[in-house]
């Protein structure tokens, strides 16, 4: 994450003038941008990959490196990462991916504080739905058990919510 690198795509797949012409605007503009024929499966990637080490970080206000380095925070976070992949299976965007290898690509950007952390240091508001209740709003439309997703939710929602940066129930 993070950087000039730009994924676009259209929701058909398809790859025509058009988008083309918006990636080679985007380079001009400095930005790294890669054209992808499956576009939901880059968002579904990037979601899995963000939807613990951000909500985990606001939590303990802990580094990158400090949570994937904790073998019980980063099995909570593997646990939490599965749900969302049988999910992604389930409406058929699998991940190929395992979480233990996620976590060695995030280890290899030592310790960097995550935007969610950010935002809780400088008071913003928290995009929680967005990372986690969109994740377990899904599950549940399919009728999947989330429950390490919950417990996530609920408890980075509760953080959020205690300092006023999250709206009250």
């Amino acid at each position: 994450g993070g950087g000039n690198g730009l994924i676009i795509g259209r929701p058909s797949g398809a790859l025509d003038g058009s988008l083309q012409a918006l990636a080679g605007l985007l380079q001009r503009a400095g930005f790294a941008v890669t054209v992808s024929p499956r576009i939901q499966r880059e968002l579904w990637f990037k979601l899995w990959g963000n939807m613990t080490i951000n909500p985990v970080s606001a939590l303990t206000g802990a580094t990158a490196d400090l949570i994937v380095d904790d073998p019980l925070v980063r099995g909570f976070c593997s646990a939490v990462m599965t749900e969302a992949q049988q999910i992604g299976a389930a409406f058929g965007i699998p991940i190929d991916q395992l979480p233990d290898d996620r976590h060695a690509v995030t280890r290899k950007l030592g310790a960097f504080t995550t935007s969610m952390l950010q935002d809780v240091r400088a008071g913003r508001p928290l995009e929680i739905d967005a990372l986690v209740g969109v994740v377990r709003e899904i599950g549940g439309h399919l009728g999947m058990a989330t429950p390490n997703i919950d417990a996530l939710f609920g408890l980075v929602r509760l953080m959020a919510r205690e300092r006023g940066l999250y709206p009250p129930a």
